[in-house]
């Protein structure tokens, strides 16, 4: 099964431990599905941590460094204009260069859409739901 984890999953995985979005990450270390991400989604998610949670240069690297080593990142080769936040395009480009199966989100303009091409977008919640049956 191939995911893509929007910008808040990656963030609520590392900076708030024990929750869900740690669960789903370890089930992905843990083999359970592919995790695909791309450039421009490892930007937007140093910037906020940067910006909203005050994290220091070495620790963004530190935290860039492992996601790196537990996804494939791709280079999306298509532009997508389907949504108003520039951001949520580039989930948007990553999950369809990955062929991806779902988009994880808690983001309401992704979740909105339901589908993109043949990817589901679903909530954290569902997504554990659906990988736990």
């Amino acid at each position: 099964m191939k995911v893509v984890f929007d910008t808040n999953i990656f963030i609520s995985a590392f900076a708030i431990p024990g929750g869900r979005a740690e669960e789903a990450y370890l089930l992905g270390l843990r083999g359970r599905f592919t995790l695909y991400t791309s450039v421009p989604i490892l930007t937007e998610t140093a910037e906020k941590l940067r910006e909203k949670f005050g994290w220091e240069e070495n620790k963004i690297i530190q935290f860039l460094r492992t996601i790196r080593d537990i996804t494939i990142i791709v280079k999306p080769r298509s532009s997508q204009h389907l949504l108003s936040d520039k951001p949520d395009n580039r989930i948007l480009e990553c999950a369809e260069e990955a062929m991806a199966d779902f988009i994880v989100t808690g983001d309401k303009h992704l979740l909105s859409l339901r589908h993109f091409k043949d990817t589901d977008i679903i909530t954290l919640s569902d997504f554990i739901k659906s990988i736990s049956e």
